[in-house]
Formats: structure tokens, sequence, C-alpha cells
């Protein structure tokens, strides 16, 4: 019988690495704050229509808005703490879905387990 496993990969912090992040984390930031540009611009061009509730317009674009300043103040706080962090320390990447081969007489534990792949610059490191 097979069944699927959550299985963690986490990625060895390198300079290349480090780099790559921060500048995800830097393109990310600077869409999100393109966004709120343009979500302030759309609700000026909406309130001068004057079409639509005055009041609903902007609740609903001030709510886009703050979300979109959360995201931002998130990701502030992970490039800080990309700065932080020591090369060689391991991030938690992402988690992957696993199928698990299981047989009668197998000890459930074992099978079980948490698992881990380690990663080095795009290369599997070790499998945990």
């Amino acid at each position: 019988m097979k069944i699927i496993q959550t299985v963690e990969v986490k990625q060895i912090l390198t300079q290349n690495s480090k780099a790559k992040l921060l500048g995800s984390f830097q393109t990310n930031k600077h869409q999100l704050l393109k966004e709120c540009d343009q979500l302030i611009f759309e609700h000026k061009k909406m309130e001068k229509q004057k079409k639509f509730d005055s009041a609903k317009i902007k609740l609903y674009f001030t709510n886009e808005i703050e979300l979109r300043q959360e995201k931002i103040k998130q990701l502030e706080f992970q490039i800080e703490q990309i700065h932080m962090l020591p090369l060689g320390s391991e991030i938690k990447e992402k988690e992957v879905q696993s199928l698990i081969d299981i047989n009668v007489g197998d000890n459930w534990d074992e099978v079980t387990s948490a698992r881990t792949i380690v990663i080095k610059e795009g290369i599997v490191e070790e499998i945990r």
C-alpha cells in the first residue's frame, strides 16, 4: 500500500542563496508597493466618477491597501531575519508530498517519521 506523506525541504544558506532570497523578497516588496500606488490611483478615479457609494469604495480600497502593507511588513521582517542568519543555516523552503510504500510488518513509527530533504545551491545534500 502507498500513503502520502509531507516532506519538509530545507535550504542551506550560502552567499548565492542568500542573495537570491533577498532579491526575491525585494522584488515582491516592490511589486506590492506598485500595487498600493495603483490602488490609490484607482480609488481616486472611481471617486471622481461618482457612480458608486463613496463609503463602500473607500472601505474596499483601504482594506486592499492595508492587506498589501501588512505583506510588505512581513517581507521587511523576513529581509531582516535573512541578514541576521549566518551562512550554513538551514531555512525551511517548502513542503512537498511524497509517496511511501508500507507493508504488513513495517514499523509504523519509522515509516511515518518526519522526513527532511536538505538542499544546497539547488542540489540535494541529504535526505533525513
